[in-house]
């Protein structure tokens, strides 16, 4: 799910909560719920808010974009975000990663899952320095 960031932004936190909370529960027992924080547009009070409000209401992840705004992950985000959701959740790093460089730095920073339009190549040995597929 992403998140509502009109009402986060606005400071309605308990309906984000209840939001999220409303989707873990209609999730059935075993799936995995990732909630999306679209973090391009959030400041990092925000961030560490929504991630806050995701482990609160259950969520098992919190991943960074959806891929279709104007940013993606960066290894400032996942670290902000690992260190408010703590050692259990999950924080998936998705948007901009293009290489095995990216994904390295990714990881280190606290990323437990990676997002990639270009896995393959990335796996493979041909994805390099940051160039676009």
């Amino acid at each position: 799910m992403v998140i509502n960031i009109g009402a986060l932004k606005s400071g309605d936190f308990e309906f984000v909560e209840r939001d999220i909370r409303g989707v873990v529960r209609a999730a059935r027992q075993g799936t995995v719920v990732k909630v999306i924080l679209e973090t391009c547009l959030l400041t990092d009070a925000e961030k560490v808010k929504a991630c806050e409000l995701s482990r609160k209401a259950g969520a098992d992840y919190v991943k960074t974009s959806t891929g279709f705004s104007s940013g993606g992950a960066t290894a400032e985000d996942i670290a902000l975000m690992r260190k408010a959701v703590g050692p259990e959740m999950g924080v998936k790093a998705s948007g901009g990663v293009r290489s095995k460089e990216d994904v390295e730095k990714l990881v280190k920073a606290g990323a437990t899952r990676i997002g990639a339009s270009a896995s393959i190549k990335i796996v493979s040995g041909k994805g390099g320095g940051g160039e676009k597929y």
